[in-house]
């Protein structure tokens, strides 16, 4: 009697157009794989035993009447069961559903289908595998590398207030914005200053404030995270740019030292103003421990084969 009743709310003045798609054993054996899975015509061949023409020429005459849905990938469509069907379109497949499955109706089908989705994942197998070896540089063909980074980020709780200590001209502060709550960015050269307000331009929790790591313009327990990106070396009392950073973090924040690891290029003192030839892991857990702070963990990052610098590495301290 459910059933009946389903019927009967299907009776519409275009009830007729609809039993026509339902009138043919193909559309049918079409609309019950669809339902259970999204299918393209070769798939869809393969399963009924059927031409690709015969095939194409029904799902053409179900897409257009409302009852498939079809995604185009490349070269190749894709078919399946509308969502949501119309209410009384779905009231009548109702009905023929369960009379198919009542029935055991072209089970064989199914059977079939079970097979075609397990094709589909050796084939997926086979893909990887002859690709393995230039995996990267196929992905990199297609999508780039530019999700990397904010892919990484999203890992961050939300509502962090994060301070870039020597930030620079603000390209952290740009990639940080997203997916912080607050970015403060702090340098001591105006002219720095300038352009990553140019950079940052229109993004509303992005603050910059003019001043030195020594003396941070920050209030006490202001920020949950402070990030010190190649900065150190430049300071002539790396010592105190910690503690500044440690009275800057709230309880349980953390600050990131990325830096160069201990090098003997002097020249870089001449020609680019270091103050420091990078540092050792010991050095940086001296001055940890003197500002108040541990080291949590030190890594050496692997080497870039572009790079022309000494290595680096990368530091949390809380």
């Amino acid at each position: 009697m459910k059933r009946k009743g389903l019927f009967w709310q299907a009776m519409t003045p275009d009830l007729f157009k609809r039993l026509s798609a339902l009138s043919e054993p193909t559309r049918v054996r079409l609309l019950q794989l669809l339902a259970r899975e999204e299918l393209g015509v070769g798939e869809l061949s393969r399963i009924l035993q059927t031409p690709q023409s015969t095939i194409s020429r029904h799902l053409k005459q179900l897409q257009t009447e409302g009852w498939l849905e079809r995604r185009a990938e490349g070269t190749a469509s894709f078919f399946r069961v509308a969502e949501p069907l119309p209410e009384a379109s779905a009231a009548l497949w109702a009905v023929v559903a369960a009379e198919l499955a009542e029935e055991g109706l072209y089970a064989e089908d199914l059977h079939r289908l079970e097979g075609v989705l397990a094709q589909r994942e050796l084939d997926s197998r086979a893909f990887f595998g002859r690709h393995a070896e230039h995996w990267s540089q196929r992905r990199q063909e297609l999508f780039g590398d530019a999700y990397l980074l904010p892919t990484l980020l999203a890992l961050l709780p939300p509502g962090l207030t994060i301070a870039d200590l020597g930030c620079g001209t603000g390209e952290v502060l740009v990639a940080l914005a997203p997916v912080a709550g607050r970015v403060i960015g702090v340098d001591r050269e105006a002219r720095m200053l300038e352009v990553a307000a140019g950079r940052a331009q229109g993004l509303c929790n992005v603050e910059l404030r003019e001043g030195g790591l020594e003396a941070l313009p920050l209030d006490d327990g202001a920020v949950d995270l402070a990030l010190c990106m190649l900065v150190l070396h430049h300071v002539e009392d790396p010592g105190a740019v910690l503690a500044e950073a440690a009275r800057a973090l709230a309880p349980g924040g953390r600050l990131v030292v990325l830096d160069m690891v201990e090098h003997t290029r002097r020249e870089y003192r001449r020609t680019m103003g270091h103050r420091h030839l990078g540092f050792a892991e010991e050095t940086l857990k001296r001055l940890a421990t003197r500002a108040g702070l541990q080291v949590q963990t030190w890594r050496r990052l692997p080497a870039d084969p572009e790079a022309q610098g000494p290595g680096l590495f990368v530091a949390t301290l809380g």
